[in-house]
């Protein structure tokens, strides 16, 4: 049977807007490239706000669109603010990337509550507060994706070494993916979310710096590496796209084998 390239058309973005959170670099950076690729318009908003003006000139000198927002998540206001801006900016918003992650490497006994918020604070509630106002787009839209970045963790306890706030922190992301999704479906948004192993990315430099660690990792992971932004990009794209029309509450993980062992 011959292999039709409409196929290909399911995982454009052509008309459609996205904004992703944490996109300067890593995995959302690799997001936005491939978003811009696929035919969206893209927010790209990052802490830093120097890189996201750096991955925006690289959208934009291919041919893209995209506008930079500096964005703490942390900051309700700001985030509120920024996620109504760009459905203002393009007119719609059709994809949310909740990227953005935190960890606080310690032993619990060691682990402040400060810190403990920090994360929660960044890495689930930043997801929830964006997704809420990303809704609000999309229900009148009546259709939307939003795409949460969890971990292996979320689906895990982990083991090598303790990172219990992480750890809370994207199982709660998981489930929010979950109740999310079936709230939102009659809607006509879809919630998912990914579960990527270790990366190479900023959040592990200083892991990686532990050479024991790495050789760890690698060795309970049956694929033997650490994945790279782009692998998981390429799954979040397909989440974002028609090509996953039926899929709502999934969590996907991309993590070389290692949630099969």
């Amino acid at each position: 049977m011959p292999f039709s390239p409409s196929i290909f058309d399911a995982f454009r973005l052509d008309g459609q807007a996205a904004l992703i959170t944490g996109s300067g670099a890593g995995i959302g950076r690799a997001t936005a490239l491939a978003f811009a690729e696929a035919g969206a318009a893209v927010a790209v908003t990052d802490v830093d706000e120097a890189a996201a003006h750096s991955v925006v000139a690289e959208i934009t000198g291919a041919g893209g669109v995209a506008k930079a927002y500096p964005l703490d998540v942390a900051d309700e206001a700001a985030l509120v603010r920024t996620i109504h801006a760009a459905a203002d900016t393009f007119g719609r918003l059709d994809v949310l990337v909740n990227n953005v992650g935190a960890t606080k490497r310690v032993p619990t006994v060691e682990l402040e509550t400060a810190d403990w918020r920090r994360v929660l604070d960044v890495s689930l509630t930043s997801a929830m507060i964006g997704s809420r106002e990303a809704a609000k787009h999309m229900l009148r839209q009546g259709s939307g994706s939003i795409i949460n970045v969890a971990s292996i963790m979320g689906l895990s306890g982990g083991g090598l070494y303790p990172n219990a706030s992480y750890h809370a922190s994207k199982g709660a992301l998981v489930n929010l993916t979950r109740a999310l999704a079936a709230e939102w479906a009659s809607g006509g948004i879809r919630v998912n979310a990914v579960a990527p192993t270790f990366l190479h990315t900023k959040l592990t430099e200083k892991l990686r710096e532990d050479k024991a660690m790495v050789a760890a990792i690698e060795a309970r992971t049956p694929m033997g590496r650490f994945a790279e932004p782009e692998e998981v990009s390429a799954g979040i794209l397909y989440l974002a796209s028609r090509a996953a029309a039926m899929v709502t509450g999934h969590t996907l993980a991309i993590d070389g084998g290692w949630l099969a062992i």
